[in-house]
């Protein structure tokens, strides 16, 4: 199988959650479950309100449930999205 290029958009509980403990949260579950990390970028939302979008390459042969399961349960983070999904490799 291939490798994935994975989009997923992490939204925090508030606008004063340090979004840096997210972003670094993420990447060390990302890794552990296989994963490359690429990219951690903050998108802005609105009234202050910022969102992590994480970009990495995933295993296509790997399901993103469990791995979406665990990103949710960061602390700090009130949802989580996959918004982009492509084979890349």
């Amino acid at each position: 199988m291939g490798i994935a290029g994975i989009k997923i958009k992490i939204m925090p509980t508030s606008p004063i959650v340090n979004l840096e403990e997210i972003k670094t949260k993420a990447q060390e579950i990302v890794k552990k479950a296989g994963g490359h990390n690429r990219e951690y970028i903050e998108e802005p939302i609105a009234f202050g309100l910022k969102a992590v979008i994480a970009f990495f390459e995933w295993p296509e042969e790997s399901s993103l449930d469990k791995l979406e399961a665990q990103l949710s349960s960061i602390k700090n983070v009130n949802s989580i999205q996959v918004i982009d999904m492509r084979k890349i490799a």
